[in-house]
């Protein structure tokens, strides 16, 4: 049973940002710019709207919460409405999966970071690798200029 009525709890919920978090995107995006992984855009308006993409490389970086989206890691679901959360988070999971398909078919790489992740040294280093590999791939196919 929740502590505060429907109406509160109603207010309380609309107050959590869907971008913008400190733990995740802001978080997140100060490490990258102190790696030197720069070029990024915030919010691209590509399918599923990446937290950070580089549209030219066609790399698109979402950051997870981990309530939000299910982390195995951090298992916790409320003990109240446990069927509507288990339900909304997920709904959250299988859109998640369906964003990332879509973005792959179109050429996209997509790299998925939860919350409890972004302090870690592997998450940068994903991005990294997912950056150098396009790049790679991106002069391997410019066109060569033919010697005259």
């Amino acid at each position: 049973m929740d502590h505060v009525s429907k109406r509160v709890r109603s207010k309380i919920m609309s107050t959590v940002k869907s971008k913008g978090n400190r733990t995740t995107e802001l978080a997140l995006g100060r490490r990258l710019w102190e790696a030197g992984l720069r070029g990024y855009r915030k919010q691209w308006p590509v399918h599923g709207k990446p937290d950070f993409a580089w549209p030219g490389l066609k790399v698109a970086v979402f950051v997870d919460g981990c309530f939000w989206h299910g982390c195995t890691r951090c298992k916790y679901l409320p003990r109240s409405h446990t069927g509507f959360w288990r339900n909304k988070i997920e709904t959250n999971r299988r859109r998640d999966r369906r964003v990332a398909n879509r973005l792959r078919r179109a050429g996209w790489a997509v790299v998925r970071i939860r919350e409890c992740q972004v302090g870690r040294e592997f998450s940068l280093s994903r991005i990294a690798n997912a950056l150098a590999t396009r790049r790679r791939s991106q002069r391997r196919h410019a066109p060569q200029s033919r010697p005259k």
